[in-house]
């Protein structure tokens, strides 16, 4: 759908100048010194000729068909340039000028009248407020860029017209080369998700990279990335994560930015190797486009010294990756070819008495090892006898199969240059850390390959019942359900709680407590009341019916006095549930990418550790027990350091069962059981607390996705 605008064949570009340093100029001078060979048609008032190619009055003027219009006029001119491309039946427009939805109010409805446009004319637009774009394998600088990148594998898309720039002189400096570079500006019709599925099925690259500030369509966005990643590594720059970063990437391009925790669960879904700082963009799209992704997380390190060996053990535990064991085998053969001087364990240091060749051996025998998924090389060259032979030994004997980086520590005088090793295919860093950090990338992008086909489990479940609760809370005019009618709800989704019932009265507490037996819990059930606790509202453990009456009086008591605007709907008397380790499990509905979910243990853990863990919903099985296993608190659930192990299967239903719910109602924009107690092997999780909040509108009862 966007050959027209990576692959025209002619480009016109409307508003070309005479006058050196204008855009207009730039833009003709750029097509015509990148060598781009089809027809370049420079619009101008006067015609004549414009840097020695005709030039037309208007573009109904040229008697060629044109594939791409660069549009190079001012904000106020642009609608009459594309109603002109529109009548010529162009195939794309660039639209560079700046003056639309990021400078306000009047902008804004410039843009949106200018989107009317094309989709009324059928034209896709790249813009506006962009640089542009570049196509290296046919020589097309279609952008007011004055750098021409060196061709390569390594595709690039920006919202930043200035950090596509930048992007290309990075991949540029590391001699990997651009296939692709393009600027997406506002994104006013083509988005991230149109050039992601573009670039997904280009030949020419080999890795994706992208720098972001927000994104258009959450949903599609995924999906787009997840068939993109199938294909090839996708690394991605998400910006604007803080509060600060968020208004200025709002001024930037006139977006909002989303909650970057839902930024991470969507990538993380989509396979994206998210890097944190540009640096870390061009480190991962380094290792991926000249390494394959490791098998496992099994490294072994082949140093020059024992203190860069540490430094690159620590990096490599520190990443959760593992430093390999070496089976005797190996080592043996290590012992065999290396000096008698070398430490053979991993990290091996090879001495500096080491060869050239017997660098080369130990490296042969490594990657050839069943125990070893990556090598990782640590030289301090000042301290080798032959640094530069040693590196072009290395990367000489890359066999493609087993990733290999190496990290270069102090002078690098008479090393070899980066482009020769980036020609021979080793990815060097100048700290163990950052190579490190860029070998994870890739194993993580390496399990992400090897996943099974996503199946997401249906449960039976009494979706009707559900509908009829949804349906009179929100016509009741409150938007947050009650314990009482949220474990309703959960039950017809097939959660387990503990027998209980709703009472006005002291009298009728005492006897439905005697009913269930006791011990019981009792607690206020109010809409207007989140935190029953804060304000007494909730009593455990109690023993008796003198102890019920005294908790029914009291609990009412306290709240006409701390709450007394409060609709108190009456008081909930509830079996006590077993003891067991207590996990929070939550849903927030993010607006951009749906129904995130949340897991954590209870307790400390969340409210001093933070450790919880998040996914997009649904889900499947294997992505549910992934979210169990991601938590530093996991080794709790098997039942380690003390503790006794849980059903941690039933955990991952219970994830699963709200994964449908929410994605079975989007009205449902919160929602946390907190706790959930989960016991031994075998037994069903009881929901102790639960809450929720449903969107204002009633509309779309019981759709999902």
């Amino acid at each position: 759908m966007l050959e027209k605008l990576f692959t025209p064949q002619s480009v016109a570009v409307i508003g070309a100048s005479r006058v050196p340093g204008k855009v207009g100029h730039t833009t003709v001078c750029n097509l015509l010194e990148a060598g781009f060979s089809g027809a370049i048609v420079p619009i101008h008032p006067e015609g004549g000729k414009l840097l020695g190619l005709q030039a037309y009055p208007h573009l109904a003027d040229c008697p060629h068909d044109i594939d791409l219009a660069m549009i190079t006029v001012p904000a106020e001119k642009v609608l009459a340039a594309v109603q002109d491309a529109i009548a010529k039946k162009v195939g794309a427009v660039v639209v560079v000028a700046s003056g639309f939805k990021e400078s306000g109010a009047k902008g804004a409805q410039l843009e949106k009248e200018l989107v009317a446009l094309c989709a009324q004319g059928g034209v896709r637009l790249l813009g506006p407020n962009c640089l542009g774009l570049i196509n290296t394998q046919l020589q097309l600088n279609a952008s007011f860029s004055k750098r021409m990148p060196q061709a390569g594998k390594l595709a690039v898309f920006s919202q930043s017209g200035a950090l596509c720039t930048a992007m290309m002189d990075a991949a540029d400096s590391r001699r990997l080369g651009v296939s692709i570079a393009v600027s997406i500006g506002n994104k006013a019709d083509i988005t991230e998700v149109d050039i992601l599925s573009y670039l997904a099925h280009d030949s020419a690259s080999k890795v994706i990279t992208g720098y972001l500030e927000d994104i258009a369509d959450g949903d599609q966005f995924v999906k787009a990335a997840e068939e993109a990643s199938k294909q090839k590594p996708v690394v991605i720059l998400k910006a604007g994560i803080t509060a600060a970063g968020a208004r200025a990437a709002s001024h930037h391009t006139g977006v909002e930015t989303g909650q970057d925790t839902a930024y991470g669960a969507a990538f993380k879904r989509a396979g994206i190797c998210r890097a944190d700082s540009f640096e870390a963009l061009f480190d991962y799209a380094t290792a991926l486009s000249l390494q394959p992704p490791p098998k496992g997380d099994r490294v072994f390190i082949l140093s020059n010294s024992g203190g860069t060996g540490t430094l690159a053990a620590d990096a490599v535990e520190k990443a959760e990756m593992f430093v390999a064991r070496l089976p005797e085998d190996l080592h043996q053969e290590l012992s065999r070819i290396l000096p008698a001087s070398a430490y053979i364990n991993n990290p091996t240091d090879v001495s500096a008495a080491a060869s050239p060749q017997q660098y080369v051996d130990a490296l042969r025998v490594a990657t050839r090892h069943a125990e070893i998924d990556a090598v990782l090389v640590v030289l301090a060259p000042q301290y080798i006898n032959e640094p530069a032979e040693t590196v072009r030994a290395i990367a000489a004997n890359l066999d493609g199969q087993t990733p290999v980086l190496a990290s270069f520590l102090g002078s690098r005088e008479g090393m070899p240059a980066r482009a020769e090793l980036a020609e021979a295919g080793l990815p060097f860093y100048p700290t163990p850390e950052r190579a490190v950090d860029a070998l994870k990338a890739m194993h993580e992008y390496g399990v992400w390959r090897r996943r099974p086909a996503r199946h997401v489990v249906r449960f039976p479940v009494n979706r009707r019942r559900v509908e009829r609760i949804i349906t009179h809370r929100q016509r009741s005019g409150y938007d947050r359900l009650d314990e009482v009618r949220s474990k309703n709800i959960l039950k017809s989704y097939g959660f387990r709680t503990m027998p209980g019932r709703l009472t006005g009265s002291p009298e009728e507490a005492i006897e439905i407590a005697q009913f269930i037996g006791f011990p019981v819990a009792m607690k206020i059930v109010s809409p207007h009341i989140v935190h029953k606790t804060d304000l007494g509202g909730v009593r455990l453990n109690i023993g008796s019916i003198e102890e019920v009456a005294d908790a029914f009086d009291l609990m009412m008591l306290r709240l006409r006095k701390l709450a007394p605007d409060a609709l108190i709907e009456g008081v909930y008397v509830e079996k006590m549930a077993e003891k067991g380790l207590e996990v929070i499990i939550g849903m927030t509905r993010d607006p951009q990418f749906g129904p995130m979910l949340m897991f954590g243990l209870g307790g400390i853990f969340v409210e001093v550790m933070k450790d919880v863990t998040f996914h997009l919903a649904p889900i499947t099985e294997g992505e549910a027990v992934q979210m169990l296993k991601s938590t530093r608190s996991y080794e709790l659930l098997e039942g380690k350091r003390g503790t006794k192990q849980v059903d941690i299967a039933a955990i991952a239903v219970a994830l699963q069962r709200i994964s449908q719910l929410t994605t079975d109602f989007p009205q449902i924009v919160e929602l946390d059981i907190n706790p959930l107690i989960v016991g031994a092997q075998g037994l069903d999780p009881v929901v102790v607390d639960a809450g929720m909040t449903f969107a204002r509108s009633a509309q779309n009862i019981g759709s999902g996705n």
